[in-house]
């Protein structure tokens, strides 16, 4: 429970359907947070608002009368997400935290604290928009996007493994966000439901706490002909495709980070038809379902990041022995396929797998 409108509901709904509740919240936040009377704005999944979400959290569950626990996941979330996060920028990749998060802290090491703190369960519910199927009366456990194509979020459950699967229900995966909020009113949920939604990783205005001084060490912007034409802050606050915050001026035509070189600690820039491309690699590609056996060429709808319309593509094997070597191939080029985010695959609405983008060499 997030002390959001989404978690809120899935736990009433669950009520509703007969099931025994228990309400579990995390603590990631390692800093300080105020409770007082001017509380900190919550705009992420992670900083120092997070004291006023847990207090939402437990007075939902007050309210749904049902049992309330924190658990600490403080050094699991600096082992496996902050820091993955830090060093794939200082590598110049841009991480999928959220993705990452979902796979190894909260369908993860969350469960791992719930059963060591003794607290019985089934099932595992949360509040995603996505759907968890059996296909033709199986065992194995499908993912599909949500009914809400505006509020899916099938892409950022990509890498759950099947076992987690197995044990994962999703409320809210047959709901549009429109639904949640007029039946967490009609529930006497309001409040709830009209709360502000954090849309991002962490909070606006922390991002310096993700990083350290020695971390950033400006150097040269410059044209792909190796001409320099600026200086950059530092290749940790920037991502493929960035145009705003180069500090350019003066330039013929706007210009676009397509390429960080971390060897030179150089941006590549140029116009925005240097950021298409059709290819990208995965060297760790996770199968939700394993592909059939010989890696046939694969048809699928690739989508490169949370925002971006899955497009035609053909998934192709760098070694048959090996699936989680692939090579996909866009029908048609893609616009900033960027090396440390992720790639879903899709079959129609089912999840197929995810794995983490590299750009091939040439």
């Amino acid at each position: 429970m997030s002390g959001g409108v989404d978690s809120t509901l899935c736990a009433w709904l669950l009520l509703r359907q007969g099931y025994q509740v228990t309400g579990v919240t995390m603590r990631t936040w390692q800093g300080t947070g105020s409770t007082d009377e001017t509380p900190v704005q919550r705009t992420g999944c992670y900083g120092p608002g997070e004291a006023h979400d847990i207090e939402a959290a437990a007075q939902a569950a007050h309210r749904l009368g049902i049992t309330h626990h924190v658990l600490d996941l403080t050094a699991d979330y600096q082992r496996d997400v902050l820091a993955y996060f830090r060093s794939e920028y200082q590598a110049g990749r841009t991480p999928n935290p959220c993705v990452r998060c979902n796979r190894t802290v909260k369908f993860g090491a969350l469960l791992d604290h719930v059963r060591s703190a003794g607290i019985p369960f089934d099932r595992f519910a949360t509040g995603h928009y996505a759907r968890v199927e059996r296909m033709n009366g199986g065992h194995h456990p499908s993912l599909f996007r949500g009914v809400d194509r505006f509020k899916d979020q099938s892409y950022f459950l990509c890498r759950l493994t099947a076992d987690q699967l197995s044990q994962v229900m999703f409320p809210l995966g047959t709901l549009t966000k429109t639904e949640t909020r007029e039946l967490a009113r009609s529930a006497g949920l309001g409040d709830y439901a009209d709360k502000p939604e954090s849309q991002d990783f962490i909070d606006r205005g922390q991002e310096s706490l993700l990083f350290e001084a020695s971390d950033a060490h400006p150097g040269p912007i410059e044209m792909p002909d190796g001409r320099q034409i600026g200086e950059h802050r530092g290749i940790i606050h920037y991502t493929i495709g960035q145009r705003k915050g180069l500090g350019l001026s003066g330039t013929s035509e706007p210009l676009y980070v397509i390429r960080i070189d971390t060897c030179r600690n150089a941006l590549i820039v140029g116009p925005q038809a240097s950021l298409q491309s059709r290819r990208l690699e995965s060297h760790d590609m996770h199968w939700i379902e394993p592909p059939a056996p010989g890696c046939q060429p694969l048809r699928v709808h690739a989508q490169i990041r949370q925002q971006h319309a899955a497009a035609p593509a053909v998934v192709t094997w760098r070694d048959p022995a090996c699936p989680t070597r692939i090579t996909i191939t866009f029908d048609d080029p893609q616009l900033a396929i960027t090396p440390g985010q992720t790639v879903a695959c899709y079959e129609g609405d089912r999840v197929l797998g995810g794995g983490t983008i590299e750009i091939p060499a040439g």
